[in-house]
């Protein structure tokens, strides 16, 4: 049985390297000016599917007989491994299936199909699929290409770590966002052999704990649904979990309000499109951030293929959060001249009036008032507060949703 070994990933690196994108491993510097460490982030999510599971996708058909290459393959996957086994797969003249759970975001299941893959949606979710893409593998005289439980495609991930010691060689730390494992058993392996003094931090969804649980010996803590759905697996691989308890030094796990905030950041911060599972990885660092103090620190953005309508909202709760997009609720005088004075104070104070809902009619107020709802644009909490104040202090009767 093949084992995952040092030898192992590096012979993958060779196989795979000519397919696969060299990433940029670069300084974090905004992120590391309000965090007060030294961040560097690994860009996967600029592989050619945007995530790296494309390089455990390939090392995998590498493998492949003729007659497996003639016969096709098929994969279960909640989208990055689906993209990564269709792109190779089709590159390589090899016939795919993907079976993905019934919630995956469009834009995974399009890019899949783009990538030249069949596309099966069947069940709730990515442990639900499994069964059924094994029945269909067996029927079909497909192999199977799993998406984590496999040595050599936890090997085709771990070149990503021989890479981050490559481009940084004094790096003190390296945080991976866990799912099934296959990531990080193949990164701790690698890294380990090279640096063993290194720290492989894991992190992962508080939802869905199933690794941190089997470590640690805590109970699961499953619940719903989880922005990073890449990483949303109940049931990781167990020779994996091996490799975790040996290799990895700890687990942390964030909670889905913090994995929101943690991919705005990346965003807004560091002008880059990450999923939610490179988002929990910033969480616990923002978590944890007193143990990183000092230290120069390594974070996997292991994908960017968000949905973009979930991004969009994601974008306008942050603005929300930030202050820069607040609503001002209004209790006035049924009167003229009232919108447009409330206007030339909020446009005075430089903010913009981005919407204005005035209500007369629902009895939420005495009949000869109205209340009238203003949505701003401004530069944070601050300046929110110095318009709310200056409006209290022209008689206005105003509240605002951040609370000032």
């Amino acid at each position: 049985m093949t084992q995952l070994t040092p030898d192992l990933i590096e012979k993958t690196r060779d196989a795979i390297r000519d397919a696969t994108i060299l990433t940029p491993l670069v300084p974090a510097t905004r992120l590391s000016l309000q965090l007060g460490i030294d961040l560097h982030l690994k860009l996967e999510n600029r592989q050619h599917t945007n995530a790296f599971k494309s390089r455990g996708a390939l090392a995998k058909l590498l493998t492949l007989s003729d007659a497996q290459k003639q016969a096709g393959v098929i994969a279960c996957s909640a989208g990055n491994h689906a993209q990564g086994v269709a792109y190779h797969a089709t590159r390589l003249g090899i016939a795919s299936t993907i079976v993905m759970p019934e919630g995956t975001p469009f834009n995974k299941i399009k890019n899949t199909e783009n990538f030249g893959a069949k596309v099966i949606l069947h069940g709730s979710s990515f442990d639900d699929s499994v069964q059924f893409t094994l029945d269909l593998a067996a029927k079909d005289g497909l192999t199977f290409i799993h998406p984590f439980d496999d040595p050599i495609v936890a090997a085709g991930q771990g070149t990503v770590a021989l890479e981050m010691l490559e481009q940084a060689p004094d790096l003190d730390a390296i945080v991976v966002p866990i799912g099934g494992g296959g990531l990080i058993a193949g990164m701790a392996v690698a890294a380990k052999s090279l640096k063993p003094e290194i720290e492989i931090i894991g992190a992962q969804a508080e939802i869905f704990d199933a690794v941190s649980a089997a470590v640690n010996g805590h109970d699961t803590h499953f619940a719903g649904a989880s922005l990073a759905e890449g990483i949303a697996v109940r049931a990781p691989a167990q020779a994996n979990i091996d490799i975790i308890k040996t290799h990895v030094d700890r687990i942390d796990t964030a909670t889905e309000a913090q994995i929101e905030d943690a991919v705005f950041d990346l965003l807004s911060a560091e002008k880059l499109v990450a999923e939610g599972a490179p988002g929990a990885g910033l969480a616990v660092i923002k978590n944890n951030i007193d143990r990183f103090k000092g230290k120069k620190v390594g974070l996997v953005i292991c994908g960017g293929n968000i949905d973009s309508r979930l991004l969009s909202t994601l974008i306008l709760r942050g603005l929300v959060r930030d202050g820069r997009i607040t609503r001002l609720t209004f209790e006035i005088d049924d009167t003229p001249g009232q919108l447009a004075d409330i206007s030339r104070i909020i446009g005075e104070a430089g903010a913009n009036v981005v919407e204005v809902i005035h209500q007369r009619m629902m009895q939420s107020v005495s009949l000869k008032q109205a209340e009238l709802e203003v949505v701003i644009e401004a530069r944070d909490i601050g300046h929110v507060k110095q318009i709310t104040n200056t409006l209290r202090v022209q008689g206005f009767r105003v509240t605002a949703d951040s609370g000032v």
